[in-house]
Formats: structure tokens, sequence, C-alpha cells
């Protein structure tokens, strides 16, 4: 790392540690001018909040490079991660009556996984990266911002308007809403992060609710898009959800589908299954199918594609203390999209001479709230791959094992 990266990196710790400190100990300073804002706040409906979620992991193929790819978001191995230093304000709008309402959200994310929800522009770059000129680890990405509106039709319609996080699979970006510290590989390369546009969501009635909408972005069929550059690529997304009638079971059913570009009209798309159901009262599943393709995509010319099974268990052990563990197998059929998000190849060559590879993964671990602040996850995770070694890759982009174990940990504090 030159000088110029290092004098970087170290203002942007040094501001992702200021901002921590002024969010999580900021009330302290003036309670009672934090209390009259926070009333005024409330008062016209909005809400502020955010977290704080770092951690560790430890890789036994010890990668000289510090990479664990392909596993991203922890991809750095021996190296404390500031994933998220996250912020937002929120007013919701409402979601049944007989009257128009409003809402809208502004969310920001510092740490090292704001490279993996930057809104990708085909003529500049992204709309995020130069907020902070572009660190190799840690930046700010502005990863929701959006209106909402509330229009009394039948049982209400909603409707966003801008950036939102993506409503198709199952694991998300922010983190307190993950069982895990590490992603599955469905939603690391199968899924897109966000999207651009317009959303809608309609509950038809207790049990089935639907969404739909527009979203649009330079390439990639609209995902990970922005206003910026790709107001001449639209692409539809869609999806239904059912409950039972006890609220145990639910399935849903969601995906998009468009041209890959504003320059290349081969189909893009991606539909995603997630079956949920609450075994008994302390024992819930998750099964989750994803299978995705990318028109004349594939080296040969031909059109690629992704597909996938990802399976989620967890058990309350009691009611700040949960064990997990996930099981998935994961194909990239062509080799186009396990090297696509993460920061270093993770296939020998250019992306047009990766070949096509199986990604297997097993990660067990807790999740323990011993305050209704604090979460904290240790985890240990064995990843394998079958028809290329894809980990302890070097800098050339090849890698030297077929499989690795991480053991990790992370807390989140939540304010």
């Amino acid at each position: 790392m030159n000088t110029c990266h290092r004098k970087n990196r170290l203002i942007y710790l040094a501001t992702g540690g200021l901002l921590s400190v002024a969010l999580l100990q900021g009330t302290s300073v003036n309670a009672a001018g934090a209390e009259s804002l926070s009333e005024e706040i409330k008062r016209y409906g909005f809400k502020f909040g955010g977290w704080a979620n770092a951690g560790i992991t430890y890789n036994s193929t010890d990668p000289e490079n510090n990479f664990n790819g392909p596993v991203t978001f922890n991809d750095r191995s021996g190296e404390f991660q500031l994933n998220q230093l996250y912020g937002y304000l929120q007013r919701a709008a409402a979601t049944e009556g007989s009257a128009w309402d409003w809402g809208m959200r502004f969310d920001t994310l510092f740490g090292t996984d704001a490279v993996f929800t930057q809104a990708y522009g085909g003529n500049v770059g992204n709309w995020d990266y130069g907020l902070l000129g572009g660190d190799r680890f840690y930046n700010i990405a502005v990863p929701q911002a959006y209106a909402e509106i509330y229009a009394p039709f039948g049982n209400g319609l909603n409707i966003k308007i801008g950036r939102f996080y993506t409503p198709i699979g199952y694991e998300t970006v922010p983190a307190p809403d993950n069982f895990f510290y590490s992603h599955a590989y469905t939603m690391q390369f199968g899924e897109p992060f966000t999207h651009t546009g317009f959303l809608g969501n309609y509950t038809l009635d207790k049990n089935w609710a639907l969404m739909g909408g527009v979203v649009t972005g330079s390439h990639f069929g609209g995902w990970d898009g922005n206003f910026q550059d790709g107001l001449g690529n639209w692409s539809g997304i869609g999806g239904a959800t059912w409950t039972s009638n006890d609220g145990d079971t639910s399935l849903n059913v969601s995906g998009t589908y468009g041209a890959t570009s504003e320059t290349n009209s081969a189909g893009w798309g991606l539909y995603s299954v997630v079956l949920k159901h609450n075994v008994t009262e302390r024992f819930h599943a998750v099964l989750q199918h994803d299978h995705g393709f990318a028109g004349r995509a594939a080296s040969s010319g031909e059109d690629a594609t992704w597909y996938g099974i990802n399976s989620h268990f967890y058990y309350d052990i009691r009611d700040d203390l949960t064990a997990g563990i996930r099981a998935e197998w994961f194909r990239d059929d062509d080799g186009v999209r396990v090297f696509s998000p993460a920061r270093t190849l993770n296939c020998p060559g250019p992306s047009n001479t990766c070949v096509g590879a199986s990604y297997y993964q097993v990660t067990a671990g807790l999740n323990w709230k011993p305050r209704t602040w604090l979460t904290l996850r240790p985890n240990i995770r064995y990843d394998w791959s079958d028809g290329i070694d894809a980990f302890d890759v070097d800098a050339g982009g090849i890698g030297r094992n077929d499989d690795q174990f991480l053991f990790s940990t992370d807390m989140t504090v939540t304010f």
C-alpha cells in the first residue's frame, strides 16, 4: 500500500472512530439538547437509528495477501474490520388506512462493507465511490435513499421511489438482519444488493402479498444501478408471498428480468424461492433456491447460468441465545459470477477465461444478545470448491487450495 493509500486509510479509520464516538456517546454530551431534538424528530414521525458492526476472521490457509476470497464482506484474514458504521433517518409511511401518507428513508454506511453496496454507473463509475476518494478497504456508501407513498386504493398500495435494498432472496446487507457474520455464496454472488427505481407493495389478504416495479442501471439488468447512467435500461422486478393462517410458514417467489445493459440487449434475469417454516416454537428452518442467467455472457458466447440451494436451521436455546447452522451448494456454471463482486479474482486469468465450478460451505455459530443493544456472533465456517482451486488466491489471481476453514467473531452495537 503506497503512502497516499496509507494516509487515506488512517483518515478513514479516524473518521469512522470519531463518528462512532459521536453517535454512541453524543447523548451524554448534551442530554437536554439531545432529548429536545429527539422529541422534535418524533413529533413529525421521523426516526433516527443505526449500529456499529465490527469483527475479525482467521483463515486456516493463512493467505499471504490476507484475503479470504471468494468469501466477501468478512474478507480479511487476521485483521480487524469495521464492517459497518451505519446510520439512517426514516419516516415510515402508513401500511393501511383510508388516508394518503408519505414516508422516506436515507441510509449511510461507512466501513469495509461499503464497496459491496456501491451504485454503479456506466460512464461515471458509481455515485458513492468518490465520497472519500476510493480507499481500497474503507469508504462510504448510500445504500438506501428513497421516498415512499401510501395510496389508499383497495387494501392500500405502498410505492418506493429511489434506491433501496433488494427484496429478493433471504440474506441482506444490514448486519443486524443476518444471523451469521459471513454471507452465503447465493447472496454474495447470485443476487443484487440494491436497486434504483420504482417498487410497489400490495397486500391482497392475510395470506397473499404482491410486489412489483421497474428498476434501472447501465448494466447487469438493473442490479446495483442508479438513475445517473441507467435511464436507457429498465428491468422488471416482481414477486409474491404466501403466509399460512397461523403465520408459521411462508413462501416467497421473486425475481428480475431485463436487458444486460444499454448497449447489450441480451437478457439478464434471476428468480429466487425462499421457504420459511417454524418447525416448533424454538426450531426454525429456511430453504432457498436461486437460479440466474446472463445472455451470451459465457466465454463460449452462450448464455451463462448460476444456481444453488441454501438452507438455514436455527434453535432458540433461550431468549437471548440462538444456535444456527447454514449449508449451501452454489454452482457458477460458466465462471462469470463468483469473481465478480469480490475484491480479487478467484479464477485463473481474466473474466473471459474463468471456468465453471461448484462452491460449498457449511457455517455453524451462535447469536448471543447479552444486552438488547449488543449482539455477538462467533462462527466457524468450512468452504470447499469443485472444479477450481478457489482459495488462498495469490496476487495474480491464482488459487492454491480447494478448501479453507474460517474462524470469526463480530459484535453489533445498535443505537
